[in-house]
């Protein structure tokens, strides 16, 4: 993604989101935002896209060897959690009080 500005995600670290898309699509299941890649316009969830990593032994792992992460997926394969109508929803954006916030479209609630 390169972009003169830089863009505006409605996902932040922390939220619950759900897979719309891919291997791990799964619409009744939310999970947490661990990391997100904004220049990339990636995202890393918790339990998704799961990667096996090939580590050499250094000082602070001795051992080495085969190690699982998660890896990161298009932020278009992720659509934000709603928890009171617990289903996924869309964001919209508007002031309240002088800062912007983030406002679910299915129940119209402030999400934090």
């Amino acid at each position: 993604m390169s972009t003169r500005f830089k863009p505006k995600f409605n996902i932040k670290k922390g939220d619950t989101v759900v897979v719309i898309a891919g291997d791990d699509k799964d619409l009744k299941k939310p999970r947490k935002v661990l990391e997100v890649q904004i220049e990339k316009g990636k995202v890393v969830v918790e339990g998704v896209a799961i990667a096996t990593k090939h580590t050499k032994p250094t000082a602070q792992n001795t051992k080495g060897g085969i190690v699982k992460v998660e890896a990161a997926i298009s932020i278009s394969n992720v659509m934000l959690w709603d928890a009171k109508t617990s289903t996924p929803t869309k964001v919209k954006r508007s002031r309240l009080e002088g800062k912007l916030v983030r406002i679910s479209k299915k129940s119209e609630e402030v999400i934090k």
